[in-house]
């Protein structure tokens, strides 16, 4: 990617849709080979359709048709509960020249419904083409009394705004340039205006009541929701964002109706609609045999249950902000690993069209969500003795920037080093709460940051058995991936967040927080590069590991879990903090240098 590259002519020089569609389209010889063996085949050519996205050829074709050119029987399969269809077949055959090229046939082998199906005769006309849920990562808490008048006499104790712009130097935003409005995604969780306007008057007072981001509402999404159904997390996200950005304002992302997040669970898939609804041709993109939306993971468009959204799955209908936050994640090991890459494919296209995905590292040290057959001894760990670390996703996708959290100490100021989260007050959360780091057991570590992870393991001995990217899980006694992708990225403060919900102040906190405070700052920047003449920031990660020395690096502090101390944070980079947190002033004259 050098149009991320600081060092490359091309750095922001960052690439239409149409390019991208281009650059990932299959070759002329793969389309002309694979045309040619159709008609030869008795397809002719009149009925044979090139996608809007380049990756498939399609064509309307009788059954028969279809079992002939593919040497195959097609079956109807029906769930045997739910009464869900879906034509397919056992297997399929294409000729070695032609099937060097192609990467998928639908309807093929993948069945649409989820469980025990039947199986019967399909003999009637089909189409043919040719060619892995989360939880946001919120805690909130009733606050501690406080009775100083001084803004930053409590920022121990209580993260206000005034406390975020004095730890990273921000200054108070003046700048909304319409192409900027930064976004945030949500999903199942909804913002209040009621908590929007109690936030504003307490510590925005700047902001005027009512002030409320752009809605995009995805496949029947509704937002937003009365204060008794508020949200810790979305109002976490908005009332941080709006605090350090405004008058800029702010877009929601908004995804999936209130049928499909009532049988959400945490082994679901994620994030799919969002990416078809801010790109057309992410809905029938083929990566990894997986062609458009996982139907056995994502939901599915109309939703077929009673008061579900009956439209069609919406497919590019809204534009992608120049910063997205995400506060939202599960685990590599819940999701198809095909799923995973196709969808982090997605997040490099948008990096390329100078889009920034900033996304929180998790709230659970090296180790996964609580799982309930764990018996309270090794919660979401990994391995037949649950002692493997567990990476989370997407966060450890290379096109994203990942945001660990940190702390200020009790007794702390502002003006001393900050340490990593850590908050094992099980009163306050219903898990110890620490920053999610550690390193990815599908990707290996990515150019970027292979001097910093080297540098790290140079000089530091994490003190467990590791695996390599391609070995086994737990290979050798190993507990974590050496080889691996390194997360987070960077970090910011994610404990004791000055927040109002459901009508009642609170101290919330996740690096939930420490996500939308670090993509404001992104988009503070970009917002200086525009008023500049120049472009958004886009993948900012190359330019990060360029120059360490313009964030504020984090020594204290570990993430535990699985049994152990976890990572420790140390001197440069480190799988708990990263890179360490902002400096304003720093990371804005780096990315002012750049075209």
């Amino acid at each position: 990617m050098d149009v991320s590259d600081p060092t490359s002519e091309n750095y922001g020089k960052h690439w239409t849709q149409e390019e991208v569609i281009a650059k990932f389209a299959p070759s002329q010889d793969a389309l002309d080979t694979t045309r040619d063996w159709l008609i030869t085949s008795g397809i002719s050519e009149h009925r044979i359709s090139h996608s809007d996205n380049y990756g498939w050829l399609a064509f309307d074709a009788t059954t028969k048709e279809v079992e002939n050119l593919l040497k195959t029987q097609y079956y109807e399969y029906e769930h045997a509960t739910q009464g869900h269809s879906a034509v397919a077949c056992d297997e399929y055959k294409l000729p070695n020249y032609v099937r060097r090229h192609v990467d998928f046939v639908s309807p093929g082998v993948k069945l649409a419904p989820s469980g025990k199906a039947t199986k019967r005769n399909a003999k009637r006309s089909v189409g043919l083409n040719l060619m892995g849920k989360a939880q946001s990562a919120s805690h909130a808490h009733a606050p501690p009394d406080t009775n100083s008048t001084d803004p930053l006499a409590n920022c121990d104790k209580i993260i206000t705004p005034d406390c975020i712009r004095a730890l990273y130097q921000v200054p108070q935003a003046n700048l909304s340039d319409p192409s900027n409005s930064m976004g945030i995604f949500e999903d199942g969780t909804t913002y209040a205006q009621k908590d929007m306007n109690l936030f504003y008057t307490k510590y925005a007072p700047n902001i005027p009541n009512g002030t409320h981001p752009t809605h995009n509402l995805i496949d029947g999404a509704t937002a937003p929701s009365s204060v008794r159904e508020a949200s810790g997390e979305a109002d976490l996200d908005f009332q941080l964002a709006y605090s350090l950005i405004y008058p800029q304002n702010t877009t929601l992302f908004q995804a999936d109706d209130a049928q499909t997040l009532e049988d959400f669970t945490y082994t679901n898939g994620i994030f799919n609609t969002f990416l078809d609804a801010i790109d057309g041709t992410y809905c029938n993109y083929t990566a990894f045999n997986i062609t458009g939306d996982s139907p056995r993971i994502d939901p599915t468009y109309p939703d077929p249950k009673k008061g579900g959204y009956k439209g069609q799955l919406q497919c590019g209908v809204f534009k992608p902000t120049n910063v997205i936050s995400i506060s939202y994640g599960t685990q590599e090991h819940d999701l198809p690993a095909a799923y995973q890459m196709r969808q982090c494919n997605e997040f490099l296209k948008l990096g390329l069209q100078g889009v920034t995905v900033v996304l929180a590292s998790g709230d659970e040290g090296v180790e996964g969500r609580l799982s309930d057959d764990t018996n309270g001894t090794a919660h979401g760990c990994l391995g037949p003795k649950k002692t493997v670390f567990n990476p989370s996703y997407p966060a450890t996708c290379p096109y994203i920037t990942t945001v660990g959290a940190t702390m200020v100490f009790p007794n702390k100021t502002v003006s001393d080093p900050e340490s990593a989260a850590y908050d094992g007050d099980l009163s306050k959360w219903n898990q110890l709460f620490t920053s999610g780091g550690g390193f990815s057991n599908i990707y290996p570590t990515p150019d970027y940051q292979q001097a910093a992870v080297s540098d790290y393991f140079g000089s530091n001995n994490p003190g467990y058995k590791s695996y390599g990217i391609n070995d086994t899980l737990g290979a050798n006694g190993g507990i974590y991936n050496n080889q691996g992708r390194g997360f987070p990225d960077v970090a910011a403060v994610g404990d004791n967040i000055a927040t109002f919900v459901g009508g009642e102040f609170f101290n919330n906190g996740g690096t939930s927080a420490s996500a939308p405070i670090f993509a404001s700052i992104i988009n503070l920047i970009n917002e200086e590069r525009i008023a500049a003449g120049k472009g958004p920031v886009g993948f900012i990660n190359p330019t990060l590991y360029a120059n360490p020395n313009a964030m504020n690096d984090v020594t204290n502090g570990t993430n535990p879990g699985c049994r152990t101390d976890g990572f420790k944070a140390v001197k440069g980079w480190d799988p708990v903090t990263g890179l360490g947190t902002p400096n304003y002033p720093k990371l804005l004259d780096v990315f002012m240098a750049l075209n």
